[in-house]
């Protein structure tokens, strides 16, 4: 959400959101040095969780070295580095977004350290995977990767931005299935809706695209308006909308909701 003005809390609140789940992501520029990544640690940790309490929205947040400035090995050695001093904070929820973005060797090395970071620190794993004609090759090379960690619990990581030629190979390895809805890529309500349906909500949740180009911090509740529309009960509504992230982040034993 630090990419998101005040008013979006407010309309969130309004449509009757309760918890914000938030990534660390990239800022819109690479950042040149470890000691801005502890600045943005500390706006996560700290400033987010009050800006979102003024409206009743409890702020919740995972830390890493997104994907996008994985490549420059030094800086994210250093911004590793400091990483674990903050995951004691009562926001955050573990590892995360990690993963690929160019499926180059340098990503899949820091990849690989952030998840002993999780294993050493018992958190869980957010994880991204890359875009377009690049996301089934690098949605394998993160499973066989994280496949080589014994002791991953993938029970404790999602695999977040699957789309239909994806979603099987993520949860047919017992991860959990993150579904990314925006207005003009990743996954629109419709098509979001269809593999849900597909896979009758398993271990699947959705999440509102909150970043610097087009998107919507609305996108959950308008698709499940959209999932009503279809004939989906209140019920199960509440399930992929609800009871299944809920689920998940309870494992972190700071997600009391």
């Amino acid at each position: 959400m630090v990419s998101r003005v005040t008013d979006d809390y407010e309309r969130m609140a309004i449509a009757g959101c309760e918890a914000i789940c938030e990534p660390a992501f990239w800022a819109g520029f690479d950042r040149a040095s470890a000691q801005g990544f502890y600045d943005y640690f500390r706006q996560i940790t700290e400033y987010e969780p009050k800006r979102a309490a003024r409206f009743g929205i409890q702020h919740y947040c995972w830390l890493c070295i997104n994907p996008k400035e994985a490549e420059d090995m030094k800086l994210a050695e250093e911004v590793m580095d400091i990483i674990p001093q903050f995951l004691d904070r009562p926001g955050v929820l573990g590892i995360g977004e990690i993963g690929l973005n160019k499926n180059s060797r340098n990503e899949l090395r820091i990849f690989e350290k952030h998840v002993q970071i999780a294993q050493d620190h018992n958190q869980l794993i957010l994880v991204h995977t890359p875009h377009l004609e690049d996301k089934l090759k690098g949605t394998r090379l993160i499973v066989d990767a994280l496949k080589n960690f014994p002791g991953v619990d993938p029970s404790r990581v999602i695999i977040d931005h699957v789309e239909e030629h994806t979603i099987d190979h993520v949860l047919d390895q017992g991860f959990w299935a993150g579904i990314t809805l925006y207005p003009e890529s990743k996954a629109t309500p419709a098509r979001a809706i269809d593999m849900f349906e597909s896979r009758q909500g398993e271990r699947i949740w959705m999440n509102s695209a909150c970043d610097w180009g087009v998107s919507d911090p609305l996108a959950v509740p308008k698709t499940m308006q959209t999932m009503r529309k279809r004939g989906w009960s209140d019920a199960m509504v509440r399930k992929v909308a609800w009871e299944n992230p809920a689920t998940f982040m309870r494992q972190s034993g700071k997600f009391p909701l």
